[in-house]
């Protein structure tokens, strides 16, 4: 897991100085099952919750050294990265060459430091969603913490405020409407994951449904 933790920083560190182009996650750019949109589908429990910055706040806790409750401002205030990912949802439509820019995930492993006994992260939204990952799937070059989509602040009916971007998985391994993220010892099912989708999500593989 350290060997893996330093290998993909010193990926992200290159990609952010621009030294390095983005991590190839298969041969074919569009994953079997997938067709690609120039749109951007709205897909939600039919809950758009409305969350003032001055409201919104990301409380990062469980096993880390340092557990923190962000405000708006402090999240801003910490280092922000621009990536530019696709995005794969489950429901069958892709979305190549998204920009996004907002908090990497190293950024806040740097900040709240996870203990040795952290394998996986769970997370939870203002909607009452929640899902989960591995920690080594979350610790990459492309995995960060959105507040901008294409130069423009994310807009409520896509995960604004802030949402979760994990661009090698399905897209609703990235919660959107983020308000807390919990470090854990053991692996916690979410919201679609207890309902039969799958717990790995990988779209290369058509890893859909348990």
């Amino acid at each position: 897991m350290k060997e893996a933790y330093i290998a993909a920083k010193e990926r992200w560190a290159r990609k952010q100085s621009g030294l390095a182009k983005p991590t190839v996650r298969s041969s074919d750019r569009l994953p079997p099952g997938q067709r690609q949109v120039e749109n951007f589908p709205v897909l939600d429990l039919g809950v758009k919750p409305e969350v003032a910055p001055d409201r919104w706040q990301l409380k990062i806790g469980g096993h880390v050294e340092n557990p923190v409750t962000l405000s708006w401002d402090a999240f801003l205030a910490l280092p922000q990265s621009k990536d530019v990912s696709d995005f794969h949802c489950v429901t069958t439509w892709s979305q190549f060459d998204m920009a996004w820019e907002g908090v990497s995930f190293f950024t806040l492993t740097d900040l709240v430091r996870p203990k040795d006994s952290a394998t996986h992260v769970f997370f939870k939204s203002y909607d009452g969603y929640s899902t989960n990952n591995p920690l080594d799937v979350m610790m990459d070059d492309d995995v960060l913490i959105a507040h901008s989509w294409n130069g423009a602040p994310l807009p409520r009916e896509h995960g604004g405020p802030a949402r979760v971007i994990v661009p090698k998985r399905y897209a609703w391994k990235g919660a959107k409407w983020i308000r807390e993220i919990t470090f854990l010892d053991r692996d916690i099912l979410g919201f679609w994951e207890v309902r039969g989708y799958s717990n790995t999500a990988d779209p290369w593989t058509d890893d859909r449904f348990s």
